[in-house]
């Protein structure tokens, strides 16, 4: 799959709340990714750590009352979406959450991920 084609499912994967199915399907097994600094998992490396740090990101869960995922945006070997949420978490309670979404792809997988928010 090219860029385009890798950003198209992974917005229509996320769209369909199949985000742990992305990990599996679209994602290399050098995968980087990385938080606003200072947050907890500010840099993850490799597709067992990042699926366990989303297992826990989801774990924390109560409900989503609400999410979009924008249509992306490619350039080159990379792309970007940006994500709304409204969540209730077991940790903190109920929250709206807008994050900027920048993906690498390399060989037909993403290799990089970095997430851009405020909260």
């Amino acid at each position: 799959m090219n860029t385009q084609e890798i950003a198209d499912k992974l917005v229509k994967m996320c769209r369909n709340g199949q985000n742990m199915e992305v990990l599996d399907e679209l994602y290399a097994d050098n995968i980087v990714s990385r938080e606003m600094p200072g947050m907890p998992g500010e840099l993850t490396e490799g597709i067992k750590e990042v699926f366990a740090k989303n297992e826990q990101w989801l774990g924390d869960v109560v409900e989503f009352h609400s999410s979009n995922v924008s249509d992306p945006q490619v350039a080159g070997n990379h792309f970007t979406c940006t994500m709304d949420f409204d969540v209730t978490f077991k940790s903190r309670g109920r929250q709206q959450m807008k994050e900027v979404c920048v993906y690498g792809v390399d060989n037909g997988k993403i290799v990089s991920e970095q997430f851009f928010y405020s909260m």
